[in-house]
């Protein structure tokens, strides 16, 4: 994998700018951080099917009915876009020691994040080809990262205070 250099402003040292080399993460990593988010999303989904149902008077929700996957795939959009928004990291990434950075300076912008899910679902629906050409990629990205100019970084672990 790619080392990529990760600058940082630390609160409390002396020197303005700090940096740090990093690893881009790889394929197999990603996919425990997904698995992760995915069983969250899950509960989520459960959580609106079971308002939707009850809005419904107690019925099941129609068949053809396009509201309850539309509120699925923006409750999706939502969870993913909030926490990368908020510190680059979804709760699955976090326990991965994964963080999204922007290969631009500045936060990562709303259309950055409609991007990299857009591709990312595109990603997922071909098999995962997406996700596994982090193997083939010079700069080991996969597409999400390439098209919108983010990248995921393994964090180093923490040194144990004694």
């Amino acid at each position: 994998l790619v080392p990529y250099v990760f600058r940082a402003i630390m609160k409390n040292s002396t020197a303005a700018d700090t940096s740090i080399q990093v690893t881009n993460a790889g394929p197999l990593v990603r996919l425990a951080a997904l698995t992760y988010d995915a069983l969250l999303v899950l509960g989520m989904w459960f959580v609106l099917g079971i308002l939707f149902v009850a809005i419904n008077d107690g019925e099941h929700v129609a068949q053809h009915n396009p509201f309850l996957p539309s509120a699925m795939f923006i409750v999706l959009f939502w969870f993913n876009t909030h926490f990368w928004r908020r510190g680059g990291q979804t709760l699955g990434m976090r326990a991965w020691r994964l963080r999204l950075l922007n290969d631009n300076p500045g936060p990562l912008t709303l259309m950055q994040c409609l991007v990299r899910f857009l591709v990312s679902l595109a990603s997922f629906l071909l098999c995962g080809l997406g996700y596994f050409w982090v193997w083939f990629d010079k700069d080991g990205l996969s597409w999400h990262d390439r098209y919108s100019n983010t990248r995921v970084i393994r964090e180093p672990k923490k040194k144990k205070k004694k």
